[in-house]
Order: C-alpha cells, then sequence, then structure tokens
C-alpha cells in the first residue's frame, strides 16, 4: 500500500493530522478515494458522485494549508451523505425510484452547509433503503449496497443508512452521514463495524431532510472513531469547538439490561457483549444488572398498538401508498407503510401517552448511568434468503431493530461500537445510550469505552 493510500485509510482525525503535518494534501486524498469509489462501482454504495465539487474543494483546502489556515479540525476531509440530504448539484433520491430523475437541488440544507463552510470535501450520495424504512438496507432500485466483511457472501448492510455505513468499512471515505429513526445509524454501524452516533432528536437542523416519522427523525455520524463522530457532530452543529471530553471511567455507571435486550441472541454477540461488560468492569467501571421495566412496557406497547413510525410514514407518504406510485416502491416499505393505515387515533394517541410515562421511567433508573447493550442481536445475514422471502425479511428487519428502536421510543441517544466479531468474522456491536440532550456526556464516556472494547475484542 502506497503512502498515500495509507493516509487516505486513516480516520478523519487522522487524515487532517496528515494534512497538517505536510505528509499529504487534500488533493491527493480525495483524489485517492475518487479512485476508490470508481472501483467500487459494482457495489451499489454511493447512487451519486460529486467529482467536481470534490476536487474544487479539496484544492481549496490545499491552498489554505499551504497558507496555515485551515477552517476547522477536519478542513479537507472527504465525507458523503446518505441520499436524503440535499446537496447541491444532485437530486436527492430517498433511495426511490420515484425520485431518481427529479432536478438536482440548487443550495445545501444547512447541515450540509454547515460541513462545507467547515472545509469538509463533500464527495457524493450514499445508497439506503427506500424512504428510509428497514434495517436491512435492501433496495431493488440502485442494487443493495455490499458489505464489506463477506464479500463471497452478499450480506445485509444494514439499514437505513446502507451505503454510510459500508462506505466507511469499505474505506471509501473516513465519515458519512446518515439519519436514525428507529436504529438508522446504529444498524449499519454495527453490522459494516463501524461506530455510529444516534444523536439526540433536535441536536443538528433537520431542515430539509427527507423525513420518515419526524418525531424520531435524527441525523447522525458513522465513523472509524469516536472522536471523529465528535468532530463531524460538533461540525454539522455549526460549532467550532466541542465541550466533549474525555470521562474518567472510573465515575462511570453502566446499566446492563436482564430483559429484552438479550433476548432471541446470536451466542457470538452475547459472548462479546459480556467480555465488553467484563473489560469495562477491569477499567473500573460500576456494572449494575438490573431488570428495566420501561423496556418492557415499549415492547407491550408496540405488540398491541403498533409503531408511531409507522403511523407518521403512511401519513408522510399517503398519496404514493394509496396512489398507482405504491406499485412501483420496494414492496416490502410499502407494506410497512400500510400497516400505519391500519392504525386507529386511539392507537397513536396510546403510544404518544405510553411514551410521555416511559421516558421518566427510564431516566429514572438510569439517574446519571449509561444503559449498555448489544447494539443488534444478530451479525449481518445473508442477502438471499431475505430477497426470497417477505415473511422473512419482516421477521429478521424486526429482530434486528429491535434493540435500537427501544431506545428512539424513550428518546435516548446513543453510541454504537464495534466489540468483535462471530466465528465468521462478521462484526459485533455494543451499545451505549443515555437520556435525551445528554450527548456530550454520553459522547465523553464513549471516547474511553471504545477504546476498552476495542482492545478486549481485539479490533
Amino acid at each position: 500500500m502506497s503512502d498515500i493510500e495509507s493516509i487516505a485509510s486513516r480516520t478523519a482525525a487522522g487524515i487532517a493530522l496528515a494534512y497538517r503535518s505536510g505528509e499529504a494534501g487534500p488533493v491527493a486524498v480525495t483524489e485517492c478515494l475518487l479512485d476508490r469509489i470508481r472501483k467500487a462501482k459494482a457495489d451499489n454504495i454511493f447512487i451519486a458522485v460529486t467529482v467536481d465539487r470534490a476536487l474544487d474543494e479539496a484544492r481549496r483546502a490545499e491552498v489554505r494549508y499551504k497558507s496555515g489556515n485551515p477552517l476547522s479540525a477536519l478542513d479537507g476531509v472527504p465525507i458523503a451523505w446518505k441520499d436524503i440530504f440535499d446537496v447541491a448539484g444532485t437530486p436527492t433520491t430517498a433511495g426511490s425510484i420515484l425520485f431518481r430523475d427529479t432536478p438536482a437541488k440548487t443550495a445545501d440544507m444547512p447541515c450540509v452547509a454547515n460541513v462545507a463552510a467547515a472545509g469538509m470535501v463533500s464527495v457524493g450520495k450514499l445508497n439506503m433503503t427506500e424512504f428510509a424504512y428497514s434495517g436491512l438496507g435492501l433496495n431493488p432500485h440502485f442494487g443493495t449496497a455490499l458489505n464489506p466483511n463477506d464479500r463471497a457472501t452478499p450480506r445485509s448492510p444494514g439499514g437505513s443508512s446502507s451505503g454510510s455505513g459500508a462506505a466507511v468499512a469499505a474505506r471509501l471515505v473516513p465519515c458519512a452521514i446518515g439519519s436514525d429513526t428507529g436504529g438508522s445509524v446504529r444498524v449499519p454501524a454495527a453490522f459494516n463495524g463501524t461506530v455510529g452516533y444516534k444523536t439526540s432528536t433536535g441536536r443538528i437542523d433537520k431542515t430539509g431532510l427527507v423525513p420518515l416519522a419526524t418525531t424520531y427523525d435524527t441525523i447522525g455520524p458513522l465513523a472509524r472513531s469516536v472522536e471523529d463522530c465528535v468532530l463531524v457532530d460538533m461540525l454539522l452543529r455549526g460549532e467550532a469547538v466541542s465541550p466533549v471530553r474525555r470521562a474518567d471511567l472510573r465515575s462511570l455507571t453502566l446499566v446492563a439490561p436482564t430483559n429484552v435486550v438479550t433476548d432471541d441472541i446470536q451466542p457470538a454477540v452475547l459472548e462479546n457483549f459480556e467480555r465488553s461488560l467484563e473489560a469495562l468492569a477491569k477499567a473500573g467501571v460500576t456494572i449494575r444488572r438490573q431488570r428495566v421495566e420501561a423496556l418492557d412496557r415499549v415492547v407491550e406497547m408496540t405488540a398491541q398498538f403498533g409503531t408511531l413510525i409507522a403511523a407518521e410514514a403512511y401519513t408522510e407518504y399517503q398519496e404514493i401508498a394509496d396512489g398507482e406510485q405504491g406499485q412501483r416502491i420496494d414492496r416490502r416499505v410499502l407494506f410497512r407503510m400500510l400497516g400505519g393505515k391500519k392504525m386507529s387515533a386511539r392507537d397513536v394517541l396510546s403510544i404518544q401517552r405510553g411514551r410521555q410515562r416511559f421516558i421518566p421511567m427510564v431516566e429514572a433508573v438510569l439517574a446519571g448511568a449509561l444503559l449498555a447493550m448489544p447494539t443488534t442481536v444478530i451479525t449481518a445475514p445473508e442477502v438471499a434468503p431475505l430477497e426470497a422471502d417477505d415473511d422473512l425479511f419482516h421477521k429478521v428487519n424486526l429482530r434486528t431493530l429491535r434493540n435500537t428502536a427501544v431506545t428512539n421510543v424513550l428518546d435516548l441517544c446513543g453510541v454504537a461500537l464495534p466489540n468483535g466479531h462471530d466465528g465468521g468474522r462478521l462484526p459485533t456491536s455494543f451499545l451505549v445510550s443515555a437520556p435525551h440532550g445528554d450527548d456530550t456526556r454520553l459522547l465523553g464516556y464513549a471516547l474511553e469505552i471504545e477504546r476498552v472494547v476495542r482492545e478486549a475484542g481485539a479490533i
């Protein structure tokens, strides 16, 4: 591997350090990654590649570094966007055949503009589940993004931010931006072996984001390190300085639920989760194992009334779902949208009122602690059986999203961290979550938790 190939494979912070030291420049790194993206075209990870914009932004960044005036901590570092973000010069498809040929957007949406103002280099738009409505990442229109952890057998890249997780894992970009409504940042992070940060709802301006369920929709980065997520989050919000600082693990308590989160779990996932907890305990973390009643209540509420996501998604896309266009979209997405059509006003109000009760319940249990669980209870499943059997698809999708979706209902923010592999070398993941608005403290601890769980899992 050449020096520039090696540098382009580093974390975002590592690439920026190479720029500052003069070891490499933004143009060479951007050209290297654009070449990788071109060679990986058959992997269905990118929907659009913005070559001209990327090279122009890289050249401008190079001039700034030569004059000693970078715009930010990640000036000149490449980034890519899930295709529900408006990026000037490209259409926003939301992974849908219905929007594939729509006009290119004339302006960046606010968070994209913030990142551009910080000097980051936008290289393109990433594949996703149509309308962001699945945790498995299959897409019949643009092809399913390849999970790079198994090139012999196509496996789910996770969803709905499938291309975002796959692009980072395949070393096509050091960081990518996704959205999370029921796990759509954290599941791709888990299946691909990257870090994924689900921000608290409202933390990042989502004006212009193609919606799925506005109550839960939130923006978040996928990257190779927690440090990268901290820096990208800062830039997405238009901030120049992050308040996040490394925290002392000896002051941390983790609540590991004895209910729900390890039900129906693959043995390797459970083994790696327990290994992570053991390593964290040795590092000084207090591990508190207990039943978390709010988790049971959310599961019961969902079984009885359905999900707010289904109700809001159907409301958002009613004309498509009920009209002729509905027959052109992914049949599995349509099936889930029409599930929202069946819900009554009583169902929706019951969910909203349930959340008002259950969120304070979990906050009282945590009371300064963080919640720990496996991000997903399975590793990335094979694509072929999911394509062949819709009933299996929906069953595996629900199993995949179970842990992350519960935390969306409970309004938690969370960081998914790679913590090992199964016997087939597929990644497993450790999820640590905090109450809404507690992102700074969560990230401070996650910086140290990442080090411990990576070492324990020999990542």
